[in-house]
């Protein structure tokens, strides 16, 4: 399948999705409130997902307070994974105590203008919408002890201090984001 994508140095894709709190969230509101967004692609069978999970409140909780925030957005199809249904979802993040909102893309439109790939891969906005990392959350997704490069923690804390973000991409680690299959 032929992703459209985001550049880095680009304007992200405005949205609006439901989510688990029974709001529509606006990308443009955000990034009004926030000098930086993260955009998280989720969903909540995925191994990589849940072994990032922790680490994921706790960059929401450093970051937080400093004009920062994570959006989580689950586009797999529900057909095929009816365990990502925007009611599972609701009771995920209450299970897992998420501190960040989480959103369903049922249309899988948001991920595709993304270029979206993977469980969990992230995408680090400017307060202006511009795209300055892409990819992995950090270099080890099974043992949070061996992790040596912290990317998005880093490029988040480039970004609050007004630095240029020194890696602006890495491979995502993840599972495959579950498309829609064509046909009836």
């Amino acid at each position: 399948m032929e992703m459209i994508g985001t550049a880095i140095g680009s304007h992200a894709p405005d949205f609006e999705l439901p989510g688990i709190d029974d709001r529509v969230h606006h990308l443009a509101r955000y990034l009004e409130e926030y000098r930086g967004v993260g955009v998280i692609f989720l969903c909540n069978r995925c191994a990589y997902v849940q072994s990032y999970l922790d680490r994921l409140k706790q960059i929401q909780t450093d970051f937080n307070d400093k004009g920062f925030t994570l959006i989580g957005i689950n586009s797999n199809d529900v057909r095929q994974y009816p365990e990502d249904s925007f009611e599972q979802m609701k009771s995920f993040a209450q299970e897992r105590g998420l501190n960040f909102p989480y959103l369903r893309d049922a249309t899988q439109d948001v991920a595709h203008c993304f270029g979206a790939e993977k469980t969990p891969e992230v995408f680090l906005l400017d307060g202006e919408g511009i795209l300055r990392y892409r990819g992995s959350i950090d270099d080890h997704p099974d043992c949070p002890e061996e992790v040596e490069s912290s990317y998005l923690r880093e490029a988040i804390a480039s970004l609050l201090s007004g630095e240029t973000v020194a890696i602006e991409s890495t491979e995502a680690i993840g599972g495959s984001l579950r498309w829609h299959q064509k046909g009836p």
